[in-house]
């Protein structure tokens, strides 16, 4: 559970605590409490330091969360709310909540047709019934990139639950090269969304591969195979490349390639890749650098810009782009 999560339990059984006034309060009698609460969400011993309590009452007496809890010690040793009415879960919401509110939930909406969300259309149908009621505008004004007729979108939830359970799943795959389909039991480690597409990351005899959702036809989970999970750090696994596709023991190359000077603007404000950086700047426009794997993906995103764009290192890059685009003008059998 995150930290934040646990934090925010504390804050409500310690406020549950205080307004419970036919007991006393110490600060030991919280910890318990907070203890308590804790293992009830997640089924174990979490530990609860005095230090942490006394930072949590810190923070509910202060303005950074909005509580102001009038709380005070009485007898140099019992804690309580000098004012019976309170409660944290009182605080009412101000108009920049519901403008945030109201943000989100535009934002969440367009996930709406996604399987994976579909449990959330309750809550936000409340949160739109509360916070919509004080907004005259009613318009989304954020729109995100979305296919909603990808094929494959249905396994997301199966292989989320599969990775958050640690099941094994058995995946019927055929791949655009295959003439026919397949079956391959894999663990699952990761959902992976690129260009619009979907991407699961798994381990298959102990290497991993990656599986894009649209090729696969059907999904099984196996209950009798004991699950591997590898705890794969997403920001960490694909810090190094442009896509899905990373090369197992293969170190990032630096790639080098110039943008035209009406171009450079679009690649610096909107980097191949977190590693990049400008190197040089002349009349034909900015050279940059970044370290990343050679994979197909930045292939595509080389080949995307066209003629705004020259490769200038790797070597063996620089020839593959250019026999590329050399085969794409010999498709093309104009007169000039």
């Amino acid at each position: 559970m995150a930290a934040n999560k646990n934090a925010l339990i504390r804050y409500k059984t310690i406020d549950q605590c205080l307004r419970n006034k036919f007991r006393q309060w110490t600060l030991d009698d919280l910890i318990d409490a907070c203890s308590d609460a804790l293992y009830e969400y997640e089924g174990k011993d979490v530990y609860v330091s005095k230090r942490t309590v006394q930072l949590d009452i810190q923070t509910m007496r202060s303005d950074k969360l909005g509580y102001n809890a009038p709380i005070e010690v009485y007898q140099r040793k019992y804690y309580q709310y000098i004012e019976d009415e309170y409660s944290i879960m009182n605080i009412p919401v101000t108009d920049k909540d519901i403008k945030v509110m109201n943000e989100a939930i535009q934002i969440l909406r367009q996930f709406k047709d996604f399987s994976l969300f579909k449990e959330m259309d309750g809550v936000l149908q409340r949160l739109e019934d509360s916070v919509y009621s004080s907004q005259e505008n009613h318009r989304a004004i954020i729109h995100l990139e979305k296919n909603e007729r990808l094929k494959g979108l249905e396994y997301i939830d199966i292989i989320y639950e599969a990775i958050q359970h640690k099941k094994v799943i058995e995946v019927t795959y055929q791949s655009f090269k295959a003439r026919k389909a397949s079956q391959m039991t894999v663990h699952p480690q990761l959902l992976k969304e690129f260009n619009n597409r979907w991407f699961m990351l798994a381990l298959s005899k102990s290497k991993y591969i990656t599986l894009a959702l649209d090729r696969m036809q059907g999904i099984e989970i196996k209950e009798n195979i004991p699950y591997i999970d590898n705890e794969v750090d997403g920001d960490i696994y694909y810090q190094d490349v442009v896509g899905v596709t990373v090369a197992e023991n293969v170190k990032p190359q630096k790639v080098i390639f110039r943008i035209d000077a009406k171009n450079a603007p679009y690649v610096s404000t909107k980097p191949f890749h977190p590693s990049q950086k400008e190197i040089d700047k002349t009349d034909l426009g900015v050279v940059f650098e970044i370290k990343v794997h050679l994979n197909f993906e930045l292939e595509r995103l080389i080949l995307g810009f066209g003629d705004s764009i020259e490769v200038l290192k790797p070597n063996f890059l620089r020839k593959r782009i250019y026999h590329k685009l050399k085969t794409a003008v010999d498709q093309y059998d104009v007169e000039v």
